[in-house]
């Protein structure tokens, strides 16, 4: 359940990079002179989305923000400049995918953060169609079939609570009329559901409850079942996908193991083996067109690396490497001949890569547009503490250039979303924004976060506001012990779970933290459990295994541990930031919160974007709340009067 918790409340977009895992030593080195950047200049930095090679290979395809929203755009492999595809002012457009044998591309948006996603192909024209027009419904991009006959796509359209799996046939796609085909009607509210290439066969998963999911495999025409494989205990099973052949069904899955690994199932035999193991969670993987590759995402303390390997021998193939870069992920293309390459790093946007295998890798997009010097920035380092009962906890660090014992910052904790998800290490603008202003950032992987293995992960389970907080209390210890924080000026912040916490620090231990920074946080565990979006349906029992159920007498310890009925011990400031089409944490979260505190007397600041949701896409909404964030952190930590802008 850990993981698909961290899928479905986003992890908080402030917490940042690293490279290394490493003390922070507490040792006086020369300090070097650094320039503070404005926001502006981390702004104008473009944010990479999905990418990928058109049908003949000659252009990426690939989103930025550069324009302040994402759109699409094309650069040729060999280089140069970007063509922009797409022309979106109001919704942030994603790349799904290129068509097999022509020009012609998917993407899909919203409306304002609704997280209501429809399908659309863009024509060769530049005219936009939409694939999937079914109001009030949520619709998903699967993919083509290996003919390139037919696109596949998964649609809550029929009943919100489940999703269907449909397919169009691609020379019909850009007709007036769409007929869209039922290819398996997912009436038992599977979490996910995958077709081999000859329709014949389904892979299915379904939530047995917290850290939990069982795998079926049907035939698709008479549904018999024809494996069935149920978790014992805490164990999950996911991600599943057919060979090529339909011969091998291929799955991630911690049966046996604490980390979760790369499994197969002989379709013809029943028997199952493990493929690839590390001392880390196997995060995802992929099949190339025709299967000769086989593509493996690894959580390794806090950082993704993939990897790519020949599927049949298992050897590793060379991807290339730049210095204090690692390959983030990997796309294979439709030849077998090339990879995409998105490179992970500490100190700066993540670019893009052309590689043809055996040649050398040609950069296309991303990194730093601005006049920024990486060397300003900061390397995040992985650092490890011992909570109130010697439970080892792991926190990523970023300290100031020129920090030190005489020269003390103050620091902010930032506690991700979730529950179950988890602070990894890879830049974000925000955070090297506030490390470039002088604060410290501690982002606390607490006990319940995904990536550390089964046991660790399920550490919080119905104890939330209660240890898990205690982890963030107890990480103050090791801040004082480096010697380089002003332990009276410490903050704690975080998004959506991550908000939860903040208040909770500041309701239950509300001397430990001088300020507090609530990002669409839950407030009321209640409220929140009972107003799950309906096409969350197949969750709803992991989640209330692992939080409580609000039906029953659970709702006793929910009310107890949420914040909204503890606010009369808030003493420090406090600002609240909320997106209005929120629909996993409802603004009437924020609302409440804000004016229960403001009846203590306690400084209080409230903004709010009307068309954002869940996370914050346009970027002059990011820009706006990292700005606030600096002002409030500046006014209330630093105690540098001026007020929030307007």
């Amino acid at each position: 359940m850990k993981k698909i918790l961290s899928i479905i409340a986003i992890t908080s977009i402030l917490v940042s990079c690293g490279n290394k895992t490493e003390e922070v030593t507490t040792e006086e080195t020369p300090a070097r002179e650094v320039k503070i950047y404005n926001y502006n200049d981390f702004g104008s930095n473009p944010q990479m989305g999905p990418s990928g090679y058109n049908y003949n290979e000659e252009k990426m395809i690939f989103c930025s923000d550069i324009t302040g929203i994402m759109n699409l755009y094309s650069i040729p492999v060999t280089g140069g400049e970007p063509t922009q595809l797409t022309f979106s002012e109001l919704e942030s457009n994603y790349f799904q995918g290129s068509f097999p044998n022509d020009d012609r591309l998917l993407y899909r948006h919203d409306q304002g953060g609704d997280e209501n996603d429809h399908l659309y192909i863009l024509e060769t024209d530049g005219t936009s169609k939409d694939i999937t027009p079914y109001e009030g419904s949520k619709s998903y991009a699967f993919g083509f079939n290996h003919a390139g006959t037919h696109f596949y796509y998964g649609s809550n359209n029929r009943a919100l609570a489940t999703f269907d799996m449909y397919r169009l046939k691609v020379d019909q796609l850009s007709g007036d009329q769409l007929e869209p085909e039922l290819m398996y009607q997912n009436d038992s509210l599977y979490t996910s559901v995958v077709l081999s290439d000859n329709d014949s066969l389904v892979a299915a998963i379904k939530n047995a409850g917290n850290d939990k999911s069982n795998m079926y495999v049907l035939n698709r025409i008479t549904g018999e079942i024809l494996y069935s494989i149920e978790a014992e205990g805490t164990v999950t099973h996911n991600n599943p996908s057919f060979s090529l052949d339909c011969e091998t069904l291929y799955y991630t899955t911690n049966d046996g193991s604490d980390f979760t690994y790369l499994a197969a199932l002989n379709l013809e035999t029943g028997k199952r083996t493990s493929k690839f193991e590390s001392d880390w969670n196997v995060s995802g993987f992929s099949l190339s067109k025709n299967d000769k590759y086989i593509t493996i995402g690894y959580n390794e303390d806090a950082k993704f690396i993939t990897k790519v390997y020949e599927l049949a021998s298992g050897v590793e193939v060379d991807l290339p490497s730049f210095d204090g870069m690692w390959p983030k992920t990997a796309v294979i293309s439709r030849s077998e001949e090339n990879v995409r390459l998105l490179m992970g790093s500490s100190t700066c946007p993540s670019p893009i890569y052309h590689y043809k295998l055996g040649e050398k890798p040609v950069y296309l997009a991303g990194g730093f547009a601005s006049e920024i010097d990486e060397q300003d920035m900061v390397i995040g380092k992985v650092i490890r503490f011992k909570s109130f009962d010697g439970e080892e906890i792991p926190a990523n660090f970023y300290l100031p250039h020129g920090a030190s014992e005489t020269n003390q910052v103050p620091c902010v904790l930032f506690i991700h979303g979730g529950p179950g998800g988890q602070s990894m290490l890879g830049y974000r603008a925000n955070t090297q924004f506030l490390v470039n202003n002088g604060y410290a950032v501690l982002a606390v992987n607490n006990r319940g976060s995904s990536g550390y293995g089964t046991r660790f992960g399920s550490l919080d389970d119905k104890k939330h506001g209660e240890d898990d907080l205690q982890d963030c209390v107890w990480s103050k210890k090791y801040l004082e012990s480096t010697g380089v924080i002003d332990m009276d000026k410490v903050g704690i912040a975080g998004g959506s779970y991550g908000g939860c916490m903040t208040m909770a620090a500041l309701c239950f231990t509300p001397e430990e933290f001088d300020v507090g920074i609530n990002i669409f946080g839950v407030t009321n565990w209640i409220r929140t459990l009972k107003s799950i979006p309906p096409h969350w349906a197949s969750f709803r029992q992991g989640l209330y295994e692992e939080l409580g159920d609000p039906y029953t007498d659970d709702s006793v310890r929910l009310k107890k541990i949420s914040p909204l009925f503890h606010t009369e011990h808030v003493t420090k400031p406090l600002l609240v930031i909320q997106g209005m089409n929120d629909v996993r944490v409802l603004p009437i979260e924020s609302e409440e919160i804000v004016e229960a505190v403001k009846a203590n007397g306690v400084p209080v600041e409230y903004i709010t974007f009307a068309d954002e949701g869940h996370g914050f896409r346009k970027k002059e909404n990011q820009k706006k709340m990292a700005e606030a964030m600096l002002v409030f952190l500046d006014k209330y930590l630093k105690k540098i009067p001026e007020e929030l802008p307007q």
